[in-house]
């Protein structure tokens, strides 16, 4: 007896969790299909039931890992306690965020793979940049929108560098006073 289509988005759902996760933690090369499937408990066969390709694949996984911000941004609002600007820059700049990568932001974890990626994933990659760049502009104090959209830019920068950074360093004390330093710069500028 077959999959219901129910048990098949169920199923496709799992595969790019998993794949969304290894990718952040291995790398969109580090990771493959029969390793993937396996751990989904699925025959490598199995993959092309779901996707056409591993570059459909990397873009969904993607796609799921995007939008860390605004589901934060969401949960605070449920719970009466708008996300500020200092949280948002805590949190990713965090030990747990560093190490952490599979749970993290997609950014810091693979920017670099994703900008020898195919035009879907960097067209998915530019359109949530945009959205979070909107999202830090709009935590920021003041009305001059073009400040405020260089500021965003600066951060999202500072805040992908200084992870990547973090967690490229083998020296634990080098690796917070990273973190721990350009947090600082970025909530207090002056």
């Amino acid at each position: 007896m077959g999959y219901s289509q129910a048990q098949k988005e169920k199923t496709h759902k799992r595969i790019v969790a998993i794949a969304s996760k290894r990718f952040r933690e291995k790398g969109l090369a580090g990771f493959g299909i029969a390793e993937l499937m396996k751990e989904a408990g699925l025959t490598v066969g199995g993959f092309y039931k779901h996707f056409d390709s591993r570059d459909e694949l990397v873009a969904e996984a993607l796609s799921d890992a995007f939008g860390v911000w605004q589901r934060q941004k969401e949960a605070a609002e449920a719970t009466a306690q708008p996300l500020t600007f200092a949280k948002l820059i805590d949190d990713y700049l965090s030990d747990v965020h560093r190490k952490n990568p599979g749970a993290g932001c997609a950014f810091s974890a693979l920017a670099p793979e994703i900008a020898r990626g195919d035009k879907r994933t960097r067209t998915l990659t530019s359109a949530q940049v945009q959205r979070d760049l909107e999202l830090l502009a709009a935590l920021l104090p003041g009305k001059d929108k073009r400040a405020a959209r260089s500021r965003a830019i600066l951060t999202f920068s500072a805040l992908v560098g200084a992870m990547s950074l973090a967690r490229a360093v083998s020296d634990e004390v080098l690796s917070r006073e990273i973190l721990q330093t350009v947090a600082g710069l970025l909530k207090n500028p002056d």
